[in-house]
């Protein structure tokens, strides 16, 4: 359900503001004053996010980074978003949101309701943020996408479907099979 405070607050919002909002029961994001407002995610969703998690975990320990679900990511100025996973450096943990600069690897699950946001709209983002590398799961398809920087945009470095591998190297070492990412 949507704040009624959402609904009855002019625009533009203001990055405080939006902090103020706390915890929802959907996902609430800051993209330059407006409001993206979507539904919590669905349990596939959740199950991918976590398997994702899993796969990404040894080689987070094993770099000294740390892996963080559904954070607070200031990209810039009134721009925070809730990405589904963030692998990042050291990180004040009592603050309100997570710095760009400190974040290593980006990772969205997409959902039919956020293909195009995920896919174009948050590549964008992040690439412009100076991200360096973006993850995202097409979760209809079973398909990996990794993207490097290259610039203010992003290059697709690896295509990886189900009964495949991606191997990845940097910013943590991890092998990701599609089909392992859900029990």
């Amino acid at each position: 359900m949507i704040p009624l405070v959402v609904l009855d607050h002019p625009m533009p919002w203001s990055e405080p503001e939006y902090l103020a909002l706390g915890t929802t029961a959907c996902r609430i994001e800051l993209v330059d004053g407006g409001l993206l407002i979507g539904p919590p995610p669905a349990l596939r969703h959740q199950a991918l996010t976590g398997g994702l998690a899993d796969a990404l975990t040894p080689g987070c320990d094993a770099a000294g980074l740390l892996l963080l679900p559904v954070v607070n990511l200031r990209l810039g100025p009134a721009r925070i978003v809730n990405p589904d996973l963030v692998v990042t450096g050291p990180i004040d943990l009592d603050g309100p949101c997570v710095p760009a600069a400190a974040v290593r690897l980006v990772a969205e699950v997409d959902a039919p309701h956020t293909a195009v946001i995920d896919s174009v709209l948050k590549r964008h983002l992040y690439a412009t943020a100076g991200i360096e590398w973006y993850l995202l799961v097409e979760q209809e398809t079973g398909t990996l996408r990794l993207f490097r920087r290259r610039g203010r945009n992003y290059a697709e470095q690896a295509t990886v479907k189900r009964g495949e591998a991606l191997e990845l190297t940097e910013p943590v070492r991890a092998t990701i099979r599609p089909e392992d990412l859900v029990p």
